[in-house]
């Protein structure tokens, strides 16, 4: 028979998973660190750090202007002055590709960030108090999430024209949409957890427990999120601009790049094969990036689970 004396010896039982207040998030320093255990995540992190270099001081270093014309030199072929060519109007490919990146990187993070500031809180509040307002908002979601993201980019834009704040703008309302579902349906598995139920007890206000105990809680996921917008940012936005939807044609972009070069891609590729591997490298060293920052923090990235 056990006694008292065995059963306090032994100290109070551990607490169940149901008791256990889920992981907080991880600290900077310890996600730099699985990060460099990986090689694939060390080429992807290598890859982003030299396109956000490059786009950094791009301005700085570009060797000619990005709108200079050299009649005498269309569509030039790589030389010592030209190390990618020239374009259709004499235009340095090498200046054009270097401040592109520019753009592409300004919008994605852009659009990525406020979609995942205002999806992120509205998907905690609307997991966290439910009721009609979860009901009306989640139904308007699912009716604007069964519309081709691509139709809505090109209908808001048509509406309020071209420039990089509408399409900021669009690519932000098109991924709060998914982010607001995402960010639900993770905090409705953390509402039920007893140092919600506790919090509420202690008559803490709802913005109190959604700041403090509901954040923490699914800041690791947003993160991922935040990655992964920003990896399909890019692809929107240089693919808006071969539609011809992006920016003025003056402007240095991938997209626009290869929409106007197309044409002469039999007989000077470099003015198409530039942007085009700028933009897959970018998008190939974020989704390298966003796999390792993933598995540091313990996420599923298809299903933003916990593994």
């Amino acid at each position: 028979m056990t006694t008292t004396a065995s059963l306090t010896s032994a100290g109070p039982p551990s607490p169940t998973n149901e008791q256990r207040r889920p992981r907080r998030a991880a600290t900077p320093l310890g996600i730099w660190r699985t990060l460099l255990r990986s090689p694939t995540t060390r080429v992807g992190v290598v890859i982003l750090s030299i396109h956000l270099l490059v786009a950094l001081i791009s301005p700085w270093i570009a060797p000619y202007s990005a709108t200079a014309l050299d009649p005498a030199n269309l569509y030039g072929a790589p030389s010592w002055g030209h190390p990618f060519g020239a374009d259709q109007y004499g235009r340095d490919v090498l200046t054009r590709v270097m401040l592109g990146g520019r753009l592409a990187l300004m919008i994605s993070l852009s659009a990525s960030l406020l979609a995942v500031l205002v999806g992120g809180l509205l998907g905690i509040w609307l997991g966290y108090v439910g009721g009609l307002l979860d009901e009306v908002v989640m139904r308007l979601v699912d009716a604007t999430l069964a519309l081709p993201g691509l139709l809505l980019l090109l209908t808001i834009i048509t509406v309020f024209g071209g420039g990089w704040r509408v399409i900021l703008g669009s690519l932000g309302l098109l991924y709060v949409q998914r982010i607001i579902r995402i960010v639900r349906a993770a905090t409705l598995d953390v509402v039920p957890r007893d140092f919600i139920t506790a919090a509420r007890a202690r008559g803490e206000r709802a913005t109190t427990i959604v700041w403090r105990e509901l954040l923490p809680n699914v800041r690791d996921l947003l993160l991922v999120e935040f990655a992964i917008r920003a990896s399909w940012s890019v692809v929107a936005v240089s693919g808006l601009a071969f539609l011809g939807f992006g920016v003025p044609p003056t402007t240095p972009d991938w997209g626009l790049m290869i929409a106007e070069n197309r044409q002469a891609l039999a007989y000077a590729p470099w003015c198409t094969l530039y942007p085009v591997l700028a933009i897959s490298s970018l998008v190939i060293g974020f989704n390298l990036a966003i796999d390792g920052v993933a598995k540091a923090l313990g996420l599923d990235r298809m299903h933003g689970a916990p593994q």
